[in-house]
C-alpha cells in the first residue's frame, strides 16, 4: 500500500523532519508544497543530522494545483482540519490515497477546504486547544489508514537492534 503525505507550505523544519521519518518507516511518499519555511538542500539536511532522509520518497511541488493536476482521481484526497465535521476514523482509506495537512500556524487554505469539505476530516480533541502538533497529526492519520488496510507490508514482528527500543 502506498500512501501519500502532503504538507502544504510547512513552516517548521523539525515537524517536517519527524514526518519524513514517519514516511520512511511506513513507506509513504512525502509531498512538500512550496513555499517551504526551511531549506531541504543536501547540505542543510546533512547539517541537521537527518540520517534517514535518503530513505524518504520526496516530491516537491510548486503549488497545490500541481498535486491535483498530477494525482487527483476524484476520491483519493483527504484534507485534515480542525474545522471538519467528519472524524478521520470515518474515512475509508485505500491504496494511493493522499493525506493533506496545512501549515502549522494556519492549516489548509479555506477555499481548498470549502471546495472539498466532503473529504475533510478532523482528529477529535478538547476544544480549548488550537490543534495537535503537525507531526503527531500526520502519524495518527497514517497509522489509521495503515490499520484499516491490515498494515499491508509493514513488518509486524519486533526485533532487537541494540538501538533505541
Amino acid at each position: 500500500m502506498a500512501l501519500h503525505i502532503v504538507l502544504v507550505e510547512p513552516e517548521i523544519p523539525q515537524n517536517t523532519g519527524n514526518i519524513a521519518r514517519t514516511a520512511a518507516a511506513t513507506n509513504c511518499v512525502l509531498h512538500l508544497v512550496k513555499p517551504l519555511g526551511f531549506d531541504i538542500s543536501e547540505k542543510a539536511v546533512k547539517r541537521a543530522g537527518l540520517d534517514y532522509w535518503d530513505s524518504v520518497k520526496i516530491e516537491v511541488h510548486e503549488n497545490v494545483e500541481e498535486v491535483f493536476d498530477k494525482y487527483y482521481t476524484g476520491d483519493n484526497f483527504y484534507f485534515f482540519s480542525t474545522k471538519a465535521k467528519s472524524v478521520y476514523t470515518d474515512a475509508k482509506y485505500k491504496d494511493n490515497d493522499f493525506l493533506f495537512f496545512g501549515r502549522e500556524t494556519r492549516g489548509l487554505p479555506e477555499p481548498l477546504l470549502e471546495k472539498h469539505y466532503d473529504k475533510t476530516v478532523r482528529i477529535p480533541m478538547f476544544s480549548d486547544l488550537r490543534s495537535l502538533n503537525l507531526s503527531n497529526s500526520v502519524a495518527i492519520a497514517v497509522y489509521e489508514a495503515l490499520r484499516q488496510n491490515d498494515f499491508n507490508d509493514l513488518t509486524m514482528e519486533g526485533k532487537l537492534t541494540g538501538r533505541g527500543y
